[in-house]
C-alpha cells in the first residue's frame, strides 16, 4: 500500500523543526520541493509558511505550519485538468 493509503510516514517527524528540516518534511510528506534557502526567502517575501521566532531561530511547527500551508498550496484535489483552482 502507498504511504497516502496508510498514512504512515517515512520517519518520526518532531513537532517543531528548523528550516533545513522542514525543507525536508515537505518534500518527503507532501511532495512539495523548496529548499531551505527558499523558505528563508519566503519568509521575507510572504507566501511560505508561518514560523516563530526563537531568537534568531526560525521554528515550524508541523501540523499547524507546515501541514496547513501544504494544503493552502496544494489546494483540493481535482479529476481532469479543467477543473478550476479555488
Amino acid at each position: 500500500m502507498s504511504k497516502a493509503t496508510t498514512g504512515t510516514t517515512t520517519r518520526p517527524w518532531p513537532r517543531r523543526m528548523g528550516r533545513k528540516m522542514a525543507s525536508d518534511y515537505l518534500r518527503e510528506e507532501h511532495g512539495i520541493r523548496l529548499s531551505e534557502s527558499s523558505l528563508a526567502k519566503l519568509a521575507v517575501t510572504g507566501g511560505g509558511p508561518l514560523y516563530f521566532k526563537d531568537g534568531p531561530f526560525v521554528v515550524h511547527d508541523r501540523v499547524d505550519h507546515l501541514d496547513a500551508y501544504a494544503v493552502q498550496r496544494l489546494g483540493k484535489a481535482r479529476t481532469s485538468t479543467s477543473d478550476q483552482a479555488a
